[in-house]
Order: C-alpha cells, then sequence, then structure tokens
C-alpha cells in the first residue's frame, strides 16, 4: 500500500498547495501549528497509527469515519471520544465506532513529551490524514490548533447521516455544517475503505419492493449479497463497502455505484439523483480529481464549528474531560 503510482506523485507535487489554502481562511487553525510548542506531534502521531494499522488495516476505515461522526456533531472537538452514561459514544449510530485505541496511544505518547499542547480533536485530525494516506489515498497538509470540547451529549448525535437518509435529507444535513453537494459526494467516496452491517442495507436484498429486492442493484451482484446477508440471520455480518478494495482509497468506490454496486441505499442514490449523478461520474473517471477533492473537503470539513474560549480545553485524556 505505500508504493505510489505517477498520478500519486503527481497528486502530491500539484494538489497538496491547493488543499493547504482552502477552507481554511478565516478558521483559528493553520498548518504547522505545534511546530515550536511540540515539533514532533504529527510524526508521533502518524508512527503510532502506522503501528496499528500494521496489525489491523480496518482502523483506516474507522479513523476515517471517527473524524466524520465527530466532526458532524458539535464541531470537530473530539466530543466523542468521551466516555461515559449518555455520551456521543452511547448513541445508536456511533456504536460500532472504532480506532479509539489508536487516538489513546497517540495522546499517551504525546503528553510524555508535550504535556497539555496537543488537543485530541487535533490527534484525530491528523490520525485521519495519515490513515487514508497509508491506505493508498492522499496525503494533505492537516490544519491545527483546534481544541476540545467538554459537551458530549447521546442525543445530538441522533441527526447524522444515515444510510437511509434521502439525497435531499443528506444534502441539507451537509448544508447545515457549511457542505455543499460536492462535498458530501466526495466524503461519501471515504466508503472506498471499510465495511457495514447486513442490518443497515439487507432490506435492499428481499422486501424492498412488492416484486422483491430494489431494482437498482446489479442482478448478477444480488446472489453474492444474499449469501453475505441471509434474510433472516446475520444481521450483524460484515460486507466490504467497496467490494474488491475495502482497504484502499481509490475511485472504485465510484465505478461500483455506477455498475449497481453500492452497498447502501444512501450510497446508490448518489447515482440515481441528478444532483449529484454528475459528481459521481467525474470521480468514477479520475482517480486524481477524486483524490484531490476528497482531500479538501475533509480540511473543511475539519474546520466546522471549531471550540474556543470557556467552551473548550486541551484534554489530559482523551476519554474524559480534564
Amino acid at each position: 500500500m505505500e508504493g505510489r503510482s505517477l498520478n500519486s506523485l503527481m497528486f502530491t507535487l500539484l494538489g497538496l498547495t491547493i488543499v493547504n489554502t482552502v477552507g481554511v481562511s478565516g478558521q483559528k487553525t493553520r498548518v504547522g501549528f505545534y511546530s515550536r510548542t511540540c515539533p514532533r506531534a504529527e510524526s508521533i502521531v502518524k508512527s503510532t497509527v502506522r503501528d496499528h494499522l500494521k496489525s489491523d488495516p480496518s482502523l483506516a476505515a474507522g479513523l476515517l469515519r471517527l473524524h466524520f461522526h465527530d466532526c458532524f456533531v458539535q464541531g470537530c472537538d473530539a466530543s466523542v471520544l468521551i466516555e461515559g452514561p449518555q455520551t456521543e459514544r452511547t448513541a445508536l449510530p456511533n456504536l460500532s465506532l472504532k480506532g479509539f485505541e489508536v487516538i489513546n496511544d497517540a495522546k499517551t505518547q504525546l503528553e510524555a513529551v508535550c504535556p497539555g499542547v496537543v488537543s485530541c480533536a487535533d490527534i484525530l485530525a491528523l490520525a485521519t490524514r495519515d490513515s487514508v494516506d497509508l491506505s493508498d489515498g492522499p496525503s494533505w497538509k492537516v490544519p491545527t490548533g483546534r481544541r476540545d470540547g467538554r459537551i458530549s451529549q447521546a442525543s445530538e448525535a441522533n441527526n447524522l447521516p444515515s444510510p437511509f437518509d434521502s439525497v435531499a435529507i443528506l444534502t441539507q444535513k451537509f448544508a447545515a455544517k457549511g457542505l455543499n453537494t460536492q462535498d458530501l459526494v466526495v466524503l461519501s467516496g471515504g466508503h472506498t475503505i471499510g465495511t457495514t452491517a447486513c442490518l443497515f442495507f439487507r432490506h435492499r436484498l428481499y422486501n424492498f419492493t412488492e416484486n422483491g429486492p430494489d431494482p437498482s442493484i446489479d442482478p448478477t451482484f444480488l446472489p453474492t449479497l444474499r449469501a453475505q446477508c441471509p434474510q433472516n440471520t446475520g444481521a450483524q455480518n460484515r460486507v466490504a463497502l467497496d467490494t474488491g478494495s475495502e482497504f484502499e482509497v481509490d475511485r472504485s468506490y465510484f465505478k461500483n455505484l455506477k455498475n449497481g454496486r453500492g452497498i447502501l441505499q444512501s450510497d446508490q442514490l448518489l447515482w440515481t439523483d441528478a444532483s449529484t449523478k454528475t459528481f459521481v461520474e467525474a470521480y468514477s473517471d479520475s482517480a486524481l480529481r477524486f483524490k484531490s477533492d476528497f482531500a479538501k473537503s475533509v480540511v473543511k470539513m475539519g474546520n466546522t464549528e471549531l471550540k474556543t474560549g470557556s467552551d473548550s480545553e486541551i484534554r489530559t485524556i482523551c476519554s474524559a474531560i480534564n
């Protein structure tokens, strides 16, 4: 996964400078925030992520999803990392989140060399970039300087984007975070890695209509899905969101959508809805464009609703407020 194609090298040379300047103007984060206060911060996070991915490559998708779920509730403030009754971690959409141990490991190492300096929110943002990079995806400069939130409520996680949402509802949810339709499509492309449980899409396989399965599913793909997700058992069985490429950040997710091989209903709808279809087409045709735009949108998302002042802190332990 660490080998780089010519396109990847072109992205590194041409795309990252753009990411460094897009979506961060006027924000309270900046690239190199810890260059003086904790110069080893980014290297420690990256080495930690690399070590964990060597033993469990699926953690790359886990960290990406963890960052997404954090930013969509209370902004990117690491509130999803807090443990306790009725915290975000206990909400139904968050019960399958993973990667907490990676963030905790990096935090422990950083507290040993730079106590009280690096926020958990920044560790999560950096770890997300590194997990994508180590999965043959793009790398980008991460603006840092986030602070950690002090509030984490399960009820606020109930409005996260859902695999059962229509494109119209998803568009509204993204717009509420300052993200547009293009951001919706390219960030959905994060499903290029990872898996999902059968319970989130099995309805598409059997009784979607009076006549049976969702007609948008490729008929030749249906038997494979039904074998992985029997009608009355195996609700927790895991299925790759990007068939044939679940550990690599690439454009095959979008090619699968065009071929009726999207797993989640909300994913497949991106191809059938007129407002999103053009973007799916563009990303399926160009790996370079997908990777460049994906990096830009992650940076843009990572600067939503940043915490400042008395409503924030730098946590000593990521799982608990100070």
